[in-house]
């Protein structure tokens, strides 16, 4: 009887300790991150280290598109391509979110994951030593920041928020959050807006962005505080390049920081009120919708 409990006691904890298929890819993963760092270290061509990131990249995309199951969202792509960009810590594009995008970068554009894979990468990012970097391990807390964007699913630009749209959850779905905003590489008004809408259902973690239809419409009074801001810090710019302070500089920079939230606290005021809004709203509802299965 003794043997037979140690036997099942076994077969137990080989079943309790079994890695998880999120496991698997993140091992294959780590390995080839650390597979093209040694190559780097050795100097390796750079013809070498990109056929190495590529054949790397290809073998984690059919790791993940057999982990995540057919994708079957509406008026969107069957077939995904891996979002890592790179496995290279040097190259921009390394350190994205674990799955696989549907869509074009310049059009629509999901991306699919899974729960234990967003808080996997959750965790990673909260053990990051930059603040800029750092994320919290609340799936909930970090949906709300920018940062989460711009680290998990864009590459060489950051993302600013501009309004959450108060979408209704879908039938079967645990969350979903809407925003509006957008990618730059500077700071001020940026007319190329998204409507970023993510949903969580069961273990599948999907999220969208797609170009604002209709576009954002100016909004005069929301220019012209940027604009007063704008001249503010060039002013201040200005002086500190005729008299070498570092002290007027930082003052310049954070004149256009303020100037930039300001803006853009006014136009995700103002915009609830403008002809465009209920369309745009309309926009983020469906692609939570479609998302969700509906």
């Amino acid at each position: 009887m003794r043997l037979v409990w140690t036997v099942m006691f076994a077969l137990a904890s080989s079943v309790a300790f079994a890695a998880s298929p999120e496991d698997d890819y993140i091992a294959a993963r780590d390995k080839a991150i650390a597979d093209i760092a040694a190559m780097e270290s050795t100097n390796a061509s750079v013809e070498t280290l990109d056929a190495a990131n590529e054949k790397a990249r290809a073998d984690l995309e059919k790791r993940l598109s057999a982990l995540l199951g057919p994708f079957t969202v509406k008026d969107f792509p069957t077939a995904g391509k891996i979002n890592i960009e790179s496995l290279s810590s040097s190259d921009v594009g390394f350190g994205m979110l674990d799955g696989l995008r549907h869509g074009t970068e310049d059009g629509p554009s999901i991306v699919a994951s899974t729960r234990g894979l967003v808080e996997h990468w959750l965790q990673s990012r909260a053990a990051e030593t930059d603040a800029d970097l750092k994320l919290p391990t609340s799936f909930d807390a970090a949906l709300k920041l920018d940062a989460f964007y711009t680290q998990a699913i864009g590459s060489d630009a950051a993302f600013t928020g501009t309004l959450d749209f108060a979408v209704k959850k879908p039938d079967g779905a645990d969350m979903a959050i809407a925003r509006l905003g957008g990618w730059a590489q500077d700071i001020g008004p940026n007319s190329d807006q998204e409507v970023v809408v993510t949903v969580v259902k069961g273990n599948s973690v999907l999220i969208a962005e797609a170009p604002a239809s209709p576009p954002v419409p100016k909004i005069a009074a929301c220019d012209a505080a940027w604009t007063a801001a704008d001249a503010a810090a060039q002013k201040l710019a200005k002086q500190a390049t005729d008299d070498s302070d570092e002290n007027t500089s930082d003052a310049a920079n954070a004149a256009w920081t303020k100037g930039d939230n300001d803006f853009r606290a006014c136009m995700g005021k103002s915009l609830p009120d403008t002809p465009a809004y209920p369309a745009l709203l309309a926009q983020a509802q469906a692609l939570a919708d479609h998302m969700a299965g509906k």
